[in-house]
């Protein structure tokens, strides 16, 4: 349980970190287009602070801790929402300061971002089946 609390708490100091850095870094570089780094605090409040919260409630009727595939999700899912939000970071910044990436850059960093898009929904997949185990257990 102190480990989920300290994720949540990890994340919710990154989102506002993450928001912080958005308002000021598009204030000093006179930027006012939308751009990626605008729903970066979004994501990690959600994707990390929420659903970690909701896993800790979820921890307290269960024994969702033990279970072996919830395990491999913490490890997976700490490794996947970081690697997205990493991935919006760069984009953003590359949005605000007006980096031609070119063809191939462009494309390396949407795969990136597909590729944690990805890792993102096979760790959820398995929170899921571990959550469903852990409820319906008789």
């Amino acid at each position: 349980m102190k480990k989920i609390m300290n994720t949540s708490l990890i994340y919710f100091v990154l989102a506002m970190a993450g928001d912080v850095f958005y308002r000021e870094f598009t204030k000093w570089n006179g930027y006012t287009e939308p751009t990626t780094l605008g729903v970066l605090h979004v994501h990690l409040l959600v994707m990390g602070t929420v659903l970690f919260l909701l896993i800790a409630l979820f921890t307290k009727i269960t024994d969702l801790e033990k279970n072996s595939l919830f395990k491999k999700f913490f490890v997976l899912y700490n490794v996947a929402l970081p690697f997205m939000v990493v991935m919006m970071l760069i984009r953003g910044i590359v949005q605000v300061l007006a980096i031609d990436l070119g063809k191939m850059g462009n494309g390396m960093l949407s795969g990136f971002a597909g590729l944690s898009h990805i890792t993102m929904m096979v760790s959820l997949l398995m929170l899921l089946i571990a959550l469903k185990k852990e409820m319906v257990k008789g």
